[in-house]
């Protein structure tokens, strides 16, 4: 187990399907005392419809974070990067102000940072966590996510396979994975339109979430075996399919990854092969977004 996973666990960070799962004599009590209680430990669930459609040889999983508090994958990084800041004296609960850029494509990282210099010259006492150099917030995935995924998948996870918004996701579940069973495959994803870790051109896509359009400094390219470009349109598509086909109302980025992972799947070295995959986001917070405009109009458009 990675450096920190055992006392991560052992500090009752086990998840809502862990509460809820209880066991023993009946008489112990599974309630959460904190929400970062609740936070890590989101349940991994096989794609058999889509992969049954598709006619793929490979077992395709994902780790569903809709399941924590506030139902994304960030969450596991602002926690230990926030545990972190307090550890080094850097942070005080009540006093200090955290600022954090996000990975958004939407709205231009270049104006973030502007605005994250404005606030910190306009509010005392802040601090900028700052996902995308922090190397705390890999090492939550290295803590918490990796581990989460050797244990479910009881070791038999082949290929992971996930996008790069901030970098922390891939490089720390894809170095715990490694440090498990080295021939773990690491699969990179990033838009189509922008496939700067690819060598690629900066450009302007919609899959919220990933490709900020720049390399992020905590991205580990070591551990990274390939990387895929998923266009704006496939993540689309497949984050509708993942709701229509398998009941699962996650986001964007989430398409993108299932998109990366049946091109994966396809390949004749894979069949039989685990494949397992991150959907990080619920899709409740995309409905006003591309992803949900053709149902939106047709409900507009509905006569009682």
């Amino acid at each position: 187990m990675a450096p920190g996973a055992e006392e991560a666990e052992g500090a009752g960070r086990r998840g809502v399907p862990s509460l809820l799962a209880g066991g023993g004599t009946g008489q112990e009590e599974h309630i959460a005392t904190d929400v970062t209680q609740l936070i890590g430990w989101t349940p991994l669930i096989e794609l058999k419809r889509i992969a049954g459609k598709e006619g793929v040889g490979a077992r395709i999983v994902g780790k569903i974070e809709a399941y924590q508090p506030l139902c994304s994958v960030k969450d596991r990084g602002a926690l230990r990067m926030i545990e972190d800041a307090e550890e080094k004296g850097l942070i005080s609960p009540g006093v200090t102000t955290l600022v954090e850029p996000t990975s958004d494509p939407a709205l231009g990282f270049p104006g973030q940072v502007e605005k994250v210099e404005q606030l910190k010259k306009e509010l005392p006492n802040v601090h900028v966590l700052d996902q995308f150099s922090n190397p705390a917030n890999p090492e939550a995935h290295i803590r918490w996510t990796g581990p989460e995924i050797w244990k479910d998948t009881a070791g038999k996870v082949d290929i992971f396979v996930a996008g790069s918004g901030s970098g922390g996701t891939v490089s720390g579940v894809g170095k715990y994975l490694k440090m498990q069973n080295p021939n773990v495959k690491i699969i990179c994803v990033e838009p189509a339109e922008s496939p700067v870790i690819s060598g690629g051109e900066r450009g302007k896509h919609k899959i919220q979430g990933i490709g900020p359009g720049f390399v992020p400094e905590i991205l580990d390219s070591s551990i990274i075996d390939e990387v895929l470009t998923v266009t704006t349109e496939e993540a689309m598509v497949n984050a509708r399919r993942l709701a229509m086909e398998e009941g699962l109302l996650v986001g964007i980025s989430s398409g993108a990854n299932l998109a990366a992972c049946l091109k994966v799947a396809v390949r004749e070295e894979n069949k039989g092969k685990m494949i397992v995959t991150m959907f990080p986001s619920g899709g409740e917070r995309y409905m006003n977004s591309d992803l949900f405009a053709a149902v939106r109009e047709e409900c507009i458009a509905m006569t009682f």
